[in-house]
């Protein structure tokens, strides 16, 4: 009887294990929030003027850091990009940073997804355009990437303005404001 009693008692919490939480993340801590950010072109532009987005810092000098997603930059012909790391050269050792056009609105975006990122090319880009970021792994105890949404809102001179919501917590892929609970 003892033995039936065992079985039922380690069924019971199996059970109750399985109701918890399935993604066996530590709860989201860090809000998610919309800010502006304004980039310059790799070349045409003082070497003092941020040029790389990180996820995780925001807008970064590529002279002082290669810890960053994608930079600006604008082709011969004239047209705007966005440069993934491994566009410009950068190796990635895991899941390469990239960049994912989405046809939603930027508050429609609110889930990213884990594939179909460009992360070997330069990404064209024009005003209105809504895009997911994925990062480079930063997150080293999971080994997961965070992600980010974006909005391109104009260009000036050599420079481009966009509106970003980025999610710092490791391994939530919510991309809607406050803290995410996916």
């Amino acid at each position: 009887m003892t033995r039936i009693r065992r079985l039922f008692l380690l069924l019971a919490l199996a059970a109750a294990g399985a109701c918890g939480d399935d993604n066996d993340l530590d709860d989201a801590n860090i809000p998610n929030v919309v800010d502006t950010v304004t980039l310059g072109a790799l070349v045409g532009t003082p070497i003092t003027t941020p040029s790389g987005f990180s996820i995780d810092v925001g807008a970064v000098r590529t002279d002082r850091t290669t810890d960053f997603e994608f930079a600006y930059n604008i082709q011969t012909d004239g047209q705007p990009v966005f440069l993934p790391r491994t566009a410009i050269g950068l190796p990635s050792t895991t899941a390469a940073p990239g960049l994912q056009l989405r046809n939603e609105t930027f508050g429609e975006i609110v889930l990213a997804g884990s594939n179909g990122y460009v992360t070997d090319e330069p990404v064209p880009i024009e005003a209105g355009q809504r895009y997911v970021v994925r990062s480079r792994v930063v997150c080293s105890g999971l080994a997961v990437p965070k992600y980010g949404k974006l909005e391109v809102l104009s260009f000036e001179d050599r420079s481009v303005t966009f509106q970003v919501l980025t999610n710092n917590n490791c391994g939530y892929k919510g991309l809607e404001p406050g803290l995410p609970d996916q």
